[in-house]
Order: C-alpha cells, then structure tokens, then sequence
C-alpha cells in the first residue's frame, strides 16, 4: 500500500492492465462499510460525510475519511484512544487471572 519511500501510493487515476483493483477496491468498501455502521451507531454519521471507498495505483484498497471538521478528529482520536484504554483493561484482567489460576492449580493438588 505505500511506495518506496513508505508514503501511501496515489490514487489510481488511469486503470493499468494486471493490477488487481476490483479486490483492493472490495476491501476498503468493506471496511469502509463496518465504519460507517458504527459511525452511524454512535451518531456520528454526519461528521464523515466525505466517508469513501478507492483504490490505489498499485491496486491497494484506501477508505478516503475526506474533509472533516477538527471536532470530529477529535472524537474519532477519542474514540480510539477508550476502545484501546478497553482492551489493554480487558487483556491485564486475562493475564492477572490466567496468573491467579497457575498458582492456585499446584497448591490444590
């Protein structure tokens, strides 16, 4: 998906023969999809309005955010920053427990 100098490739505009565009561009209209489905879950649907699927000149699918308000960067990075807050809670709790039971199991026996 990036170039030689590890920037994200252009957008295709002029369809080359042998690039596979129809999979990358399939890609990105599915993820852009379960995007939209829980920007719209959280109300937030009309703050993506430039929300859209492409491909690149490699054929490398790219969900396109567009133009968006600063506010609405905002709440995304926030967004982020609580699922991942959620699952670093969720995966310390694992580990604390799978701990927990290893050292109760040899003494129980």
């Amino acid at each position: 998906m990036t170039d030689r100098l590890g920037v994200v490739a252009k957008r295709a505009g002029n369809l080359m023969p042998g690039v596979p565009y129809v999979r990358g561009w399939a890609q990105a209209r599915r993820s852009a999809r379960a995007l939209a489905e829980q920007l719209t879950a959280l109300g937030l649907e009309s703050d993506f309005p430039g929300l859209a699927t492409d491909v690149n000149v490699s054929g490398d699918g790219l969900v396109r955010l567009g133009s968006i308000r600063p506010e609405a960067a905002l709440i995304l990075a926030e967004l982020i920053v609580s699922g991942l807050t959620a699952e670093t809670a969720t995966h310390v709790d694992t580990r604390v427990e799978g701990t927990m039971t290893a050292r109760r199991s040899p003494s129980a026996a």
